[in-house]
């Protein structure tokens, strides 16, 4: 039977990367392309902060051709414009459906379901709604690694910087943290697991600190809240 086609929302992290393993390793979709949006100005994954080589390598390992949209610090109307321009031309293939690795957020959900319905295509979320806790342990199971490459400094210092996602960093994460930081805690890369061909070398180079110039209207779902003023980034760099 033909699999429908995908694109595949690949932000370089855990959820992504547990995400996409589950999409091939039941068969659910055949995956055409990783759909990535990059900061022109920083040449970095947005949110993430990681390099554009880092991403290159990731995309490699895991020999699905990226699709990258780069995004310039405009208005989020400019934003879904130049989404809306590289969707368009996937449809073009035939491709009707974008996988994404988001687990509880309603409203992100809605977003990105409403903005795809205008090109006339689907949002699949295959990983909705299954428990964070049950999520990451099995992501650990599986033996994917990855490592904490940016933290809301609302929630967590600049310390969990470099940290890799194992037991030890579930039991010691703050009450208040989702285990997968689906509220926008914490950012991470993953660099080995069983969608790579080979584990990703790369170095930990300096942290950074971004403060906010606006407040910040993240996805939390605190009933506490939350006064975030910037971020601390693990600047990564590649080993090879």
């Amino acid at each position: 039977m033909q699999l429908p086609k995908a694109i595949f929302c690949w932000s370089g992290g855990k959820d992504s990367a547990y995400c996409l393993h589950k999409v091939l390793s039941e068969k659910l979709f055949d995956v055409k392309y990783l759909l990535t949006t990059i900061s022109d100005e920083f040449k970095r994954v947005s949110m993430h902060g990681t390099r554009e080589e880092l991403l290159d390598i990731q995309t490699s390992e895991i020999k699905i051709p990226v699709l990258k949209v780069r995004v310039t610090a405009g208005t989020n109307d400019d934003y879904e414009k130049q989404m809306e321009s590289v969707l368009l031309k996937a449809k073009l293939e035939v491709i009707e459906n974008v996988i994404f690795g988001d687990i509880f957020l309603e409203d992100l959900r809605i977003y990105r379901e409403n903005n795809l319905a205008k090109v006339g295509m689907k949002a699949v979320f295959p990983l909705w709604k299954i428990n964070t806790n049950e999520l990451v342990k099995d992501f650990i199971h599986l033996k994917f690694k990855t490592v904490i490459c940016c933290v809301n400094d609302g929630y967590l210092g600049e310390e969990w910087l470099g940290r890799e996602i194992d037991e030890k960093f579930l039991n010691e994460l703050p009450s208040n943290i989702d285990y997968c930081g689906e509220n926008g805690e914490y950012h991470t890369f993953c660099f080995d697991g069983p969608i790579f061909k080979n584990k990703i070398n790369f170095l930990m180079g300096e942290n950074i600190y971004k403060a906010l110039d606006i407040k910040y209207e993240g996805t939390c779902n605190s009933l506490n809240e939350i006064e975030t003023k910037g971020f601390w980034f693990c600047d990564l760099l590649p080993n090879k």
